[in-house]
């Protein structure tokens, strides 16, 4: 059975906070089942941006799994909000998470 979204982001959202790192909830989306994109920040004008990862990629062992949603390692942050609001406009039910972080750690279970 997969960890509904809310009780996922919660507790992302406290494990940064533990790790004082400054994490804000931008976007709540559907409680139960609602796609998380999250964007690491590294206040520089460059940002990563992850998105869900394919179905054929989720494992039993971890809750959700992410893949970056671009090729580079980092880019233009200003290109990421043009993303997030393409995303939103065809999936209102989407959670956006943004760290701020200048070291751009992720901190994310990735494939």
């Amino acid at each position: 059975m997969r960890l509904r979204t809310d009780i996922w982001v919660a507790a992302f959202l406290r494990r940064c906070a533990s790790e004082n790192v400054p994490v804000f909830l931008r976007r709540r989306g559907a409680a139960e089942a609602g796609a998380i994109f999250v964007k690491i920040d590294r206040l520089d004008g460059t940002a990563a941006l992850f998105a869900p990862a394919p179905q054929s990629e989720t494992r039993e062992d971890i809750a959700r799994l992410f893949s970056r949603a671009h090729s580079d390692e980092w880019i233009a942050s200003v290109d990421i909000e043009t993303k997030l609001a393409r995303e939103t406009s065809f999936d209102p039910d989407l959670w956006i998470v943004e760290v701020e972080d200048r070291a751009g750690r992720v901190t994310l279970d990735l494939v």
